[in-house]
């Protein structure tokens, strides 16, 4: 699993990433809110008000670390989708107003999580073991990839290259451990091997981030040198 330290140049890429997806939502009218995103089933409505609810339950495993009392994210998924889907019902200026001030809630909270509190055991809602460390990731990966999928004009190629290292890093790590990953090698331009999958295989090699809109389910792969062909992925989170 992907950890990052609490470190002050962790910290600003988090809110860089944040206030990147904030200025590209913040123009977007009611009508707009409502168009489908790239997920499907989901409108950039939902895409919105799934980051405003998000950095309040990741809150909530911070406070489980800082005060040693089990602190779940949702109390089940029922109860996760049921806030998305009435968040989603919203004005366009109510839920960026959510997404900001969410935002800066998480911020201020992760910024002055205490320092024996990064070594603490808590559990994500994907049922994961781990520190604060690891759900530095997991907001960083939420914010980048989600502003791909409001669908607004930016594309995986436009995350900056650490975050988009990061949460490369961090998509690598879930195959690694998938049951039904098949066997191959991964490569980025460079020829710098990435990981192997399953022992390894077949190379798969590209730019890193069509590696990474591959592998996240955000491109179809048609740029990658895949001599045997692309394998077929188990789905990603």
């Amino acid at each position: 699993m992907k950890e990052l330290d609490p470190t002050p140049a962790v910290f600003r890429e988090l809110d860089r990433a944040a206030e990147r997806l904030l200025t590209a939502a913040a123009p977007l009218s009611d009508a707009a809110v409502t168009g489908p995103s790239r997920l499907p089933g989901w409108t950039r409505a939902h895409v919105l008000s799934h980051l405003a609810a998000q950095a309040p339950a990741l809150e909530r495993l911070l406070t489980w670390a800082r005060t040693g009392v089990r602190n779940d994210q949702y109390p089940d998924r029922a109860a996760r989708d049921a806030e998305i889907e009435a968040g989603s019902l919203l004005p366009a200026a109510a839920l960026v107003a959510r997404v900001r001030e969410s935002a800066r809630s998480w911020q201020r909270a992760v910024e002055t999580l205490p320092g024996p509190a990064w070594d603490a055991t808590i559990v994500p809602f994907t049922g994961e073991r781990c520190t604060p460390r690891r759900i530095l990731v997991i907001r960083l990966r939420e914010l980048v990839l989600h502003l791909v999928d409001l669908d607004v004009g930016h594309e995986v190629a436009d995350i900056p290259a650490t975050a988009r290292d990061i949460v490369l890093a961090d998509v690598i790590g879930y195959y690694a451990e998938a049951e039904k990953a098949p066997a191959f090698t991964l490569s980025d331009a460079a020829g710098v091997e990435l990981a192997r999958f399953a022992g390894g295989g077949p190379v798969v090699s590209g730019e890193r981030a069509e590696l990474l809109a591959w592998l996240s389910g955000r491109g179809d792969g048609a740029l990658l040198d895949a001599p045997g062909g692309l394998p077929a992925l188990p789905p990603w989170i």
